[in-house]
């Protein structure tokens, strides 16, 4: 249901894709502050740590506006994480958003 956000429909698509980042990022506020940063960047999707020691999970939004999240989690993080690399992958071009916001994942 719903109309089609026209807010979105400035001449570029919507892309999906999917992320891990490696480094010291659990305990340090990383979910917290990812989410904080998608939502600033008007991004959906989801974040979650992980068995292994990473955070993983999906962004969806603008391609440019997925470019800047995805520098961010390359780079910069939460103030207390050391990232060591960040992964994407599956990335695809989507009609629509498939998440209704950007939410923390237990």
């Amino acid at each position: 249901g719903g109309g089609a956000g026209a807010a979105m429909a400035d001449g570029e698509g919507l892309v999906s894709v999917d992320y891990e980042v490696y480094g010291k990022v659990q305990g340090v506020f990383f979910r917290k502050y990812t989410q904080a940063e998608a939502k600033k960047l008007g991004l959906v999707g989801w974040v979650q740590n992980t068995s292994h020691g990473t955070v993983q999970g999906q962004i969806q939004g603008p391609t440019a506006r997925v470019r800047e999240l995805q520098e961010w989690l390359r780079k910069i993080g939460s103030p207390q994480s050391r990232i060591s690399r960040a992964e994407f992958s599956n990335e695809k071009n989507i009609k629509a958003l498939e998440h209704k916001e950007f939410q923390i994942l237990k």
